[in-house]
């Protein structure tokens, strides 16, 4: 007969533990913002942020003419403005022809990579490459 008794009040453990667990006066927990934060915390706006940056925000477009995977890296010939521009960008799974937005990422000049023996003159490292449906 004890067993039964003991049963159910290790099922209400978890409910009164949970109720116990936020000392009294603490912030919201319910997922919105306390009312107040403390002194020189950002505004939590500005932790809503996508993670990959909207299409407008890649200031750079251009056709892929070629490309080259090793290993975490995708190595783009990408024609923009009529001119052969080399990117660098973590792996992106792109085809010859599609159209491709990135960002203005870091110019490297006489670039060796050990990965493709090969030496680029000047090759953009940029942080997103997103296919696109544009012309």
């Amino acid at each position: 007969m004890k067993t039964p008794a003991l049963l159910f009040v290790i099922a209400l453990l978890p409910a009164f533990a949970t109720a116990q667990s936020v000392p009294p006066g603490h912030p919201k927990t319910d997922g919105t913002p306390a009312a107040k934060t403390p002194a020189g915390h950002p505004p939590m706006e500005s932790m809503k942020k996508d993670p990959v940056p909207a299409a407008a925000q890649l200031t750079h477009k251009g056709k892929v003419l070629s490309f080259t995977d090793v290993p975490q890296y995708t190595y783009l010939e990408v024609s923009e403005n009529n001119k052969t521009v080399w990117i660098a960008a973590s792996t992106v799974a792109v085809k010859k022809g599609d159209i491709v937005r990135f960002d203005d990422g870091m110019t490297m000049t006489n670039f060796h990579s050990k990965s493709l023996n090969r030496t680029f003159p000047s090759i953009l490292f940029v942080n997103t490459v997103a296919v696109t449906k544009e012309k």
